[in-house]
C-alpha cells in the first residue's frame, strides 16, 4: 500500500504527496489529510477552513488554470485526473509548469499564487480541494487567469482541448505575456514612524511600512476593515510609550486599546490569515527585582505602561506563528536619553541623573536586524529578550559616556537616587534592574554587538547631524 511521503516539484512550494490507500476486497481507505504526520514531513501547516468537491461527469473535462490567493490542498475522490500547476507569482519561477497523473493514491499542495487546473480521464471523477481562506465573491479580482492553450507553457494535455470539454470563460483567460503576476505575500511594518519603525525602513526596504496616520491599530473599525491577506509577516512596532501620562485617567485608557487591545486583535487577524505577528514587548512587564530576566519569567509590572505591555504579550502568544522581541533603553533616530544627553552636553548643561537603574542600551538597527534575522532563518516561535550586549549600566554610566564622547568632563553629570530624582515628579515607577538574558537570542544565531561600542558611533553621528 506503501507510505505517505512528500516530493518537491519545479515550482518553489509545489508539492505532491503519496498516500498510503490500505484496503481488502470491499474497497479502500486513505488519510487524505493527516495534519500531524504530514507537517512533520514538511508539508505547511496551512490551516484548511474549507472543503469544496469537484464533481465530473465526463472523461475530458478541463478546468483551470486558476490561481487563487490561498493555499490549497488537492486530491481525487475517485477517478483520475491529469493534474497541471503554473507558477503564476511574480518571481524568478513565473511561468513554470508541472504536471502529473492523479488518482486517489496521490494528493497536491498548491502555494498561494500557483495556478491550478486539470483534465479528467474518467468518466465520475470527484476531484477535492482543502482551501485556507472562505471563498467570496470579492476575491475573485485576486485571481490570476492563464490560458489553458497557452503556446508557451505548452501543457501536453492527453485529450486535445479542441475535443475537451471547457467553459467559456476558462477559454478566455489571458497568454501568459498578458497575465499580471501575483505579488508575494509580504511584510508589514506597523507603527513605521517611531525609531524602531525608522530602522525597520533601512532594514526591510521591500516591506510596506505604515505609520499610526496610515493605520491606528487602537482603532479597531480601521483594523477589521483593513485587507490583511496581503501579508505573511506583520510586526507591531507601535505602541503607547508615554510612561508617565499612562498613569493618568486618558493614558491609561490610550495605553490600555493601543498595547493590550489592539495587540489581540492583530493576533486574531494573523491567525485568520496565516501570518506571523512580530510584536516588540519591554522590561516593564518586570518590576525589576531580580539580577537578571529570562523570556520566562512571570510578569510583575510596576506602573500602567508595564502592565498593558504585560497585557499586550499575553494577547501576541495567542497568535500560533508569533515571535515576542521583548527589549528596553531603545536608542534610534528620534528622541532619545542619548540625544538629549549629548544636546545637554553641547550646551554646557551639568545635569543630574538617575544611578540606581540598571539594564542595557538597544540600539534599533541592532535590534531591526535581530528581527529581520528570527522571520528569515524561521527560528522556533516564541519570546526573545533582545537588547545589545556589554556590561551592564546605568542611564549615569550612560550620561557620563556621552559627556566623555562630546569632549565634556564626566563629573559634570551628578549622580542621583530615583527617590531623589522622583521628588515633586509625578512619575510612574520604573524597574531599577533591566538586565535581559540574550542566551536565547544567542542560541538562535543572532549575536548583539556592544552597547558601549555603538553609542561612540552614535554619539558621533548625532553632533554631526545636529
Amino acid at each position: 500500500m506503501g507510505e505517505l511521503s512528500i516530493r518537491t516539484t519545479p515550482i518553489p512550494g509545489l508539492l505532491v504527496v503519496d498516500l498510503p490507500l490500505p484496503g481488502d476486497k470491499r474497497g479502500w481507505f486513505k488519510e487524505n489529510w493527516q495534519r500531524e504526520k504530514m507537517t512533520a514531513l514538511g508539508l505547511p501547516d496551512f490551516g484548511p477552513v474549507q472543503n469544496n468537491i469537484s464533481f465530473n461527469d465526463k472523461a475530458g473535462a478541463t478546468r483551470g488554470i486558476h490561481a487563487e490567493p490561498w493555499d490549497k490542498f488537492v486530491s481525487v475522490a475517485t477517478g483520475r485526473i491529469f493534474g497541471v500547476w503554473v507558477d503564476l507569482r511574480d518571481g524568478p519561477t513565473f511561468g513554470t509548469p508541472y504536471s502529473v497523473e492523479m488518482g486517489p493514491e496521490t494528493a497536491v499542495f498548491v502555494p498561494r499564487g500557483v495556478g491550478n487546473g486539470y483534465q479528467t480521464l474518467a468518466d465520475d471523477t470527484v476531484y477535492s480541494y482543502l482551501v485556507n481562506d472562505h471563498w467570496n465573491p470579492e476575491a475573485r479580482e485576486k485571481y490570476v487567469y492563464l490560458n489553458l492553450a497557452d503556446e508557451t507553457v505548452d501543457i501536453p494535455w492527453p485529450l486535445p482541448l479542441g475535443e475537451a470539454e471547457l467553459s467559456e470563460s476558462d477559454r478566455a483567460h489571458p497568454r501568459l505575456a498578458d497575465v499580471r503576476p501575483m505579488r508575494p505575500r509580504h511584510t508589514l511594518v506597523l507603527g513605521a514612524d517611531g525609531q524602531l519603525g525608522r530602522a525597520l525602513r533601512d532594514a526591510l526596504p521591500s516591506a510596506e511600512h505604515l505609520s499610526r496616520d496610515q493605520l491606528d491599530i487602537a482603532d479597531g473599525v480601521a483594523v477589521q476593515g483593513w485587507d490583511w491577506s496581503a501579508y505573511d509577516v506583520i510586526i507591531n512596532a507601535g505602541a503607547y510609550t508615554k510612561v508617565d501620562q499612562a498613569e493618568t485617567a486618558p493614558g491609561r485608557e490610550a495605553a490600555w486599546l493601543t498595547n493590550a487591545h489592539a495587540v489581540s486583535r492583530l493576533a486574531g487577524m494573523a491567525n485568520r490569515h496565516h501570518a506571523t505577528l512580530v510584536h516588540l514587548s519591554t522590561d516593564y512587564v518586570f518590576d525589576g527585582s531580580r539580577d537578571l530576566y529570562r523570556e520566562d519569567d512571570p510578569f510583575s509590572p510596576l506602573g500602567v505602561y508595564g502592565q498593558s505591555k504585560a497585557a499586550g504579550d499575553i494577547g501576541a502568544a495567542g497568535a500560533s506563528r508569533h515571535y515576542i522581541v521583548r527589549t528596553g533603553w531603545v536608542i534610534g533616530e528620534g528622541h532619545n536619553f542619548v540625544r538629549t544627553m549629548t544636546g545637554l552636553a553641547e550646551r554646557g548643561v551639568r545635569p543630574q541623573v538617575i544611578d540606581d537603574q540598571h539594564g542595557r542600551l538597544t540600539f534599533t538597527k541592532d535590534l531591526a536586524a535581530a528581527i529581520v534575522h528570527l522571520v528569515t532563518t524561521a527560528a522556533p516561535y516564541g519570546t526573545y529578550n533582545m537588547t545589545s550586549s556589554g556590561p551592564m549600566t546605568t542611564w549615569h554610566d550612560i550620561a557620563r559616556e556621552t559627556f566623555r564622547l562630546c569632549g565634556r568632563d564626566p563629573d559634570d553629570v551628578t549622580p542621583v537616587s530615583t527617590e531623589e530624582y522622583a521628588e515633586g515628579k509625578q512619575l510612574a515607577p520604573r524597574p531599577l534592574n533591566s538586565v535581559l538574558d540574550l542566551a536565547k537570542i544567542e542560541a538562535a544565531g543572532y549575536s548583539p554587538r556592544d552597547g558601549l561600542e555603538q553609542l561612540r558611533s552614535y554619539v558621533e553621528s548625532a553632533r554631526a547631524s545636529a
